[in-house]
């Protein structure tokens, strides 16, 4: 019997984390062996983007380390490495490294431009630097060969898979709008709120389920405007969930949104397309790849665009059925998680001295 290859994971911060980057990696963790592929996390400090230098040499250790003690590859999550001078790597990583960019840094919406052009600079230092890069959409993919100049026969596709659900009822009365997501200003839930101020004549009840800590003055913008606008009883922010919980939201909702400024790929358009649910959706990033042709795409940062689109769902049960069945046809092409695990097993195998158990 093949031996699996064994390979490590670097991973800054905690891995549990309800964020969907994080979710990316505990699912490649847990399709890895069905691919031949074995993936062991590296944990890394959590200070990334903006580590301190006791934090950047940590990393570096851990990344040293694992050179020393394995020849096998090496796989990075981009929000660490991807600020780590090259130049300061240990010795042989580059040979044995594949970075794993979910989207770009410096693409972060509310940056200061200097900020995000040094974080530009840098990634694309790393990812140049890398013997490859694996991406979650092929939007990222040309992305990174356009704006960093990454050789593009060294950038890899690996879809985020789609793991099977039940559809909702969509019986709520009156209707549960949904979004899942941290609260930061990249997600724009502001324009959410802004356009559900616009009908407030009309029934419905939302939830916004995404983790407050990661960036509180976004979080606490995004309380102030649901009290200024009136509709804080009608808005709930439970802050960051299990995935069960976001499970049983699922199961309950009737419509789900996502007004996000930028997305590497939008991994809850399909989750949530996965339970039939219409889907509302930013024209941005690539959120049109991850949806396929099944959500209603809007401008994004635009109130008056959502509150027509919402108001058109909420005012015809018909519409809001035709998405729904959209959705479904949707979920039913997508990828699953051995998909993703497969591409990034040859990738990792491609690279020099992997080491097999």
């Amino acid at each position: 019997m093949t031996q699996p290859l064994r390979a490590g994971f670097a991973i800054p911060g905690d891995l549990g984390a309800p964020t969907g980057g994080y979710e990316y990696d505990r699912r490649l963790i847990e399709a890895a062996p069905a691919a031949g592929l074995e993936l062991m996390h590296l944990p890394m400090p959590g200070g990334f983007p903006d580590p301190t230098l006791d934090e950047a040499a940590a990393a570096r250790a851990t990344l040293a380390a694992a050179l020393a003690t394995s020849r096998g590859p090496i796989l990075a999550d981009g929000l660490a490495i991807g600020v780590l001078d090259p130049d300061r790597w240990p010795e042989g990583l580059a040979a044995r490294l594949a970075v794993l960019c979910h989207h770009p840094l410096g693409h972060e919406t509310g940056l200061l431009p200097a900020r995000a052009a040094a974080l530009l600079e840098t990634e694309g230092r790393v990812l140049r630097a890398a013997a490859a890069v694996v991406v979650t959409s092929h939007e990222t993919a040309r992305t990174l060969a356009q704006a960093l100049s990454v050789d593009p026969g060294r950038i890899h596709v690996a879809l985020p898979g789609l793991t099977p659900a039940a559809p909702a009822p969509r019986r709520g009365a009156p209707p549960l709008l949904l979004g899942v997501g941290t609260l930061s200003a990249r997600k724009d839930w502001p324009t959410l709120v802004a356009a559900l101020a616009l009908l407030k004549d009309r029934p419905w009840r939302c939830v916004i389920a995404g983790d407050a800590s990661r960036d509180p003055e976004a979080a606490a913008r995004l309380d102030r405007l649901l009290v200024d606008e009136g509709i804080d009883d009608r808005v709930a922010l439970p802050g960051a969930l299990r995935r069960a919980q976001i499970d049983a939201l699922y199961a309950e909702a009737d419509v789900f949104c996502l007004p996000s400024r930028h997305e590497g790929y939008g991994m809850v358009v399909v989750e949530a397309m996965a339970r039939g649910l219409p889907v509302l959706a930013a024209d941005a990033g690539a959120i049109p790849e991850a949806a396929d042709g099944a959500a209603r795409l809007l401008p994004p940062g635009d109130p008056a665009a959502w509150a027509e689109a919402i108001a058109a769902l909420l005012d015809d049960p018909a519409a809001r059925d035709r998405l729904a069945e959209a959705s479904l046809a949707r979920a039913a092409r997508a990828p699953r998680w051995e998909d993703a695990a497969r591409t990034v097993a040859r990738v990792l195998a491609a690279l020099p001295s992997g080491d097999r158990a």
